[in-house]
């Protein structure tokens, strides 16, 4: 968050296993159960989060993020002891399914997925660890995706979107006054890019990291998607046709990325920061690498393009947290809950790691940053993978293999055997 988009998200799932204890001096111990302190019937809440951060004793890193909200909060609760694992991404969900194979469950869970715990009945309902004002502040349409049959036990964690970032130098000097807002502004813009000397007027990663959130983002700007209104895989539907011999169009020309089916996100988004990309789709985690490359007050961010107007939506990723129900301590879960969301806690990741909240008052919050405006503006109304079908978990590694090939040979044929992967079985 590193975010996988959407559902297991930036929403990617962080570190290797580090046990601390953040805000308390003992260790975070492997033992579980129903942990109560001899001194005063004190409570320990055991977590395990994913690592945003850059791992283990870098300033941005999950432990020294936690230690801080954990002090505040066991400064106003002093009878709840926390103790915070750390994991990155990489490792987490295979050290989790570990500990709970062994029994140890932990009270509360922060990674990119909840669905699998919840269908064995092993979390708490969100009703009974999160109060009614606090869930009620709920991005809905985020929230919606926490329920399993119609119950909500995923709780939005934190949450990403995608816009358009434009070098305002390389625009300046290719005499172009504003950001496009359809497609053939976009080709017109980089026509200029390309005549004033700027060598990729628009960055276009369709690489194997990331081709299937830059694929939907260009879908979503002709009415399209990877389903259509009714639920049906759409992949290779007129408008997705159309889309890509659109981008074929821009990459014949000249006007994107070389090879953009190779290039990864993390590449272009690399060298827009080193002042070589015109025009790039990015999220507020690509803010802190454009800065710094040096790009700070070089860049500007708006709404990207569709085919005949900004898109009124975009890529939306999020990441969960969850309370499991074995050890009994929704009171104690609820109190840090309620806390993490209505303190100042939620508005830290924003500042570390530039993710973005799930709640309305958070947005408000931020509002005022003109970096964040285009993305917080289109939360609201995001839209997802279809992540909650099944077959996403096959369609979706066929996409970032072979999709970057519908700019390079005939779109309707690549799109076509896509299709065939949806549709099988």
């Amino acid at each position: 968050m590193r975010i996988k988009l959407a559902g297991g998200a930036a929403l990617g799932v962080a570190a290797m296993l580090v046990l601390s204890s953040c805000g308390s001096g003992s260790g975070g111990s492997g033992s579980s159960g129903d942990q109560k302190a001899s001194d005063g019937g004190q409570v320990t809440l055991k977590m395990v989060a994913a690592d945003y951060g850059d791992g283990p004793g870098k300033p941005n890193s999950g432990e020294t993020f936690w230690k801080g909200v954990v002090d505040e909060f066991q400064a106003a609760n002093p009878n709840i002891k926390v103790e915070v694992q750390v994991i990155n991404w990489n490792d987490i969900d295979k050290q989790v399914a570990t500990m709970v194979q062994n029994g140890q469950v932990p009270d509360i869970l922060q990674t990119g997925d909840y669905s699998g715990f919840a269908k064995d009945d092993m979390l708490y309902k969100v009703e009974e660890v999160l109060s009614p004002n606090v869930s009620g502040d709920m991005l809905q349409k985020f929230a919606e995706y926490g329920k399993v049959d119609g119950t909500a036990y995923g709780i939005p964690f934190v949450s990403s979107a995608r816009a358009l970032f434009y070098n305002k130098e390389l625009f300046a000097k290719a005499g172009i006054s504003e950001p496009p807002k359809t497609w053939d502004e976009l080709k017109a813009d980089a026509e200029k890019l390309k005549k004033a000397g700027v060598s990729q007027p628009f960055g276009l990663p369709l690489g194997q990291e990331e081709a299937q959130g830059e694929s939907f983002l260009w879908m979503l700007g002709n009415g399209g998607g990877y389903k259509d209104a009714s639920g049906k895989w759409a992949i290779n539907s007129p408008q997705n046709i159309e889309t890509f011999t659109y981008l074929k169009g821009l990459v014949n020309a000249g006007l994107t990325t070389p090879n953009p089916g190779t290039k990864d996100r993390k590449t272009v988004w690399e060298d827009f920061g080193a002042g070589k990309v015109g025009m790039v789709n990015g999220g507020p985690m690509s803010i802190p690498i454009f800065d710094a490359a040096g790009l700070k007050d070089k860049y500007g961010v708006a709404p990207i393009p569709g085919k005949s107007g900004p898109l009124d939506t975009t890529l939306g990723v999020m990441d969960w947290i969850m309370a499991f129900n074995k050890n009994g301590h929704a009171a104690e879960i609820k109190k840090f809950f309620d806390f993490f969301y209505t303190g100042s806690a939620a508005q830290k990741i924003s500042d570390t790691y530039k993710l973005l909240p799930v709640t309305n008052g958070g947005i408000q919050k931020l509002s005022s940053d003109e970096k964040l405006k285009p993305f917080l503006d289109a939360l609201p109304n995001a839209s997802f993978y279809p992540f909650q079908d099944p077959k996403w978990a096959d369609v979706n590694p066929e996409i970032k293999q072979t999709i970057g090939g519908a700019v390079k040979d005939d779109p309707a044929k690549v799109l076509g055997e896509l299709q065939k992967t949806a549709d099988a079985g």
